[in-house]
């Protein structure tokens, strides 16, 4: 086996697993933020342990290597989950996935503010038809409850974006270790916000298997799957997510998506696999 195909498969099985978080968040009756409070929790013991086991000289190395870019970024991802998981809890899953799917909009956006990096053509076109798909999605008709959750989910894409293009440009931190932190970030950001942070043993049990194997795991295998592949392979890998989590959460919930998110969501899906093979043959 190459090191393309390996990188495909680790990194489409890490994909694949992170499209049951939505299912998960769905599965629970507690507040975003306490749901946040220990999914930070558990995604911290999980990650320490981890890299006890396999990398102790970690706290070396992140003193040593752009700490600061490594804070910012934990605070920004730990930001991300908390409006991802407050999103979920306001809107459907097909929603929310299909919103974040027009990330690279806004990557190439923050690129272009903090590194000067030109905006490619390709990008531009897609990016027209992704803000398509967005006011198709935002002009649904369902309530308040429903704006607020597109708008939690824009807000998701927007700080995960940013975190986003800092990482590529500071390709020395440590992945596991920001997951870490971002756990803790998470945690704390959460703990402030949230009115209670009461759990009954259901809730904790299904935010503890999302925090201890789902979400850390899933980061671990894109982050390493993605040093074998290129950027289009993995927006390609990506589209997993925006299909499988409104299908996990529709076979359980029988949580159906609107006329809009369909229309929308359609012209977005399609946007962004055009792009990734255009990409892809490109190259």
């Amino acid at each position: 086996m190459n090191n393309n195909t390996k990188g495909i498969l680790i990194t489409a099985l890490g994909v694949f697993i992170m499209s049951l978080e939505s299912l998960f968040i769905k599965l629970t009756s507690v507040s975003a933020f306490t749901f946040s409070f220990y999914l930070g929790i558990f995604m911290f013991v999980s990650m320490f342990f981890f890299l006890i086991l396999k990398q102790r000289d970690i706290i070396r190395d992140i003193t040593k290597t752009s700490f600061y870019i490594f804070l910012l970024s934990a605070i920004l991802m730990g930001s991300a989950n908390i409006f991802f998981i407050w999103a979920i809890k306001s809107t459907t899953a097909a929603n929310v996935v299909l919103i974040i799917g027009t990330g690279a909009l806004f990557t190439s956006l923050f690129s272009y503010l903090f590194y000067k990096e030109k905006i490619k053509i390709n990008v531009l076109i897609a990016s027209f038809f992704m803000i398509l798909g967005l006011l198709i999605i935002f002009n649904d008709k369902l309530g308040l409850g429903n704006l607020k959750g597109n708008l939690l989910a824009l807000l998701c894409t927007i700080t995960f974006s940013l975190s986003f293009v800092f990482m590529s440009k500071y390709t020395n931190i440590n992945r596991v270790a920001l997951t870490g932190m971002t756990g803790i970030s998470l945690a704390l950001i959460a703990f402030f916000v949230s009115d209670t942070i009461n759990i009954d043993l259901y809730n904790l049990g299904v935010v503890a298997l999302m925090g201890l194997i789902i979400t850390p795991y899933s980061r671990v295998l894109i982050f390493n799957g993605t040093k074998f592949i290129n950027a289009s392979e993995v927006s390609l890998l990506m589209i997993i997510e925006t299909v499988m989590a409104p299908v996990w959460v529709w076979m359980v919930l029988k949580e159906v998506p609107s006329t809009y998110t369909f229309m929308g969501g359609s012209i977005i899906l399609l946007t962004l696999i055009a792009n990734s093979i255009y990409i892809m043959k490109k190259e």
